[in-house]
């Protein structure tokens, strides 16, 4: 849904426990980058976070600072940290629900909690605690929540309704009470809501969390066609690791204090290992194994991300060792 469809405050975020971190270690670029694969090479910069802090009631701060945060058109970005390094303190700046006391945030050229009014209707969100953002009595209420706000006409908001409802594969939920619901049917109904507007950003906090393998595949399909397709702008935090290198075309790492400490492709990322480890984050399952048969064979080839990448990988270092 669009983000004041929902029940947080302007100052409902959680302080979070962290402690500073200096220094940054960059994988792919400075301070200031593009993203220069194909696909992106000139995309118009859609987010930039630069050196933001922001202090809780409690004293508790978080420093995003290390690298600027980048998003560009078409961009689907990932957000990695372990708990309280300060990833949802980052979304809530990006929608407007946070003001910062030092540095900058642009989100389609203007600070978003200053001229939220403006740039509403572009962005999508779901946030982590999905119930929050189910208020209506059935699902095609809450689903029909923001175009109705917004004065559309209401055989078009019940149109963009059932076409949102659609695209989730949920249209058969349409009557239902959504409190009634499982979690993975909450949160594709909350999605459901967020891209009823056909949003131009779209802002996930942990969105594969509760889902079934055949949800979450079903997910990742439809992420990469709205980015692919639609020019979708997609950031979000996840713990799901191994959905990653299926997802993001690019990748931020939080260290604990809210350093922006690594950035760079998933493959870039899960290489160094050591800065993960330094954030509590373990690289996927295979690109873990990968790096093991390399501990014990050099010869043995470079981590995969994928399990097509790592059959052909296996089978041409068989065929080389045989």
């Amino acid at each position: 849904m669009t983000p004041e469809h929902h029940c947080c405050s302007r100052d409902a975020a959680a302080p979070v426990d962290h402690h500073m971190h200096d220094g940054a270690s960059p994988v792919h670029g400075a301070a200031h980058h593009t993203h220069d694969d194909g696909r992106l090479a000139g995309a118009e910069e859609v987010v930039r976070i630069s050196c933001v802090r922001h202090t809780y009631e409690d004293g508790t701060s978080v420093h995003l600072c290390g690298l600027d945060f980048v998003a560009h058109r078409g961009a689907r970005v990932a957000v990695l940290g372990p708990n309280g390094a300060g990833k949802t303190t980052m979304l809530f700046h990006i929608l407007g629900l946070l003001t910062p006391e030092e540095g900058e945030v642009r989100v389609f050229g203007v600070e978003p909690s200053a001229e939220w009014t403006s740039i509403r209707r572009r962005i999508g969100v779901v946030l982590q605690n999905v119930d929050e953002q189910l208020l209506a009595p059935t699902v095609i209420d809450d689903v029909a929540f923001s175009p109705r706000q917004y004065g559309l006409p209401e055989a078009e908001a019940l149109d963009r309704a059932h076409a949102a409802l659609a695209m989730l594969g949920i249209e058969h939920l349409a009557s239902r009470v959504p409190h009634n619901l499982s979690g993975g049917e909450k949160r594709k109904v909350a999605l459901a809501g967020a891209l009823v507007m056909d949003p131009e950003l779209l802002v996930l906090d942990e969105p594969f969390e509760g889902l079934d393998p055949t949800s979450r595949a079903g997910l990742l399909g439809l992420l990469d066609t709205l980015a692919r397709d639609r020019d979708m702008t997609i950031v979000l935090t996840t713990h799901d690791i191994d959905t990653v290198p299926e997802f993001a075309d690019y990748a931020y790492v939080l260290a604990p204090g809210g350093t922006i400490a690594l950035y760079g492709t998933p493959a870039e990322l899960f290489a160094s290992a050591d800065v993960l480890a330094e954030g509590n984050i373990r690289p996927p399952i295979l690109a873990e194994l990968f790096a093991r048969l390399r501990e014990r064979d050099p010869s043995a080839p470079a981590p995969a991300l994928s399990v097509a990448e790592a059959v052909d990988a296996l089978e041409a270092w068989k065929g080389c060792a045989g």
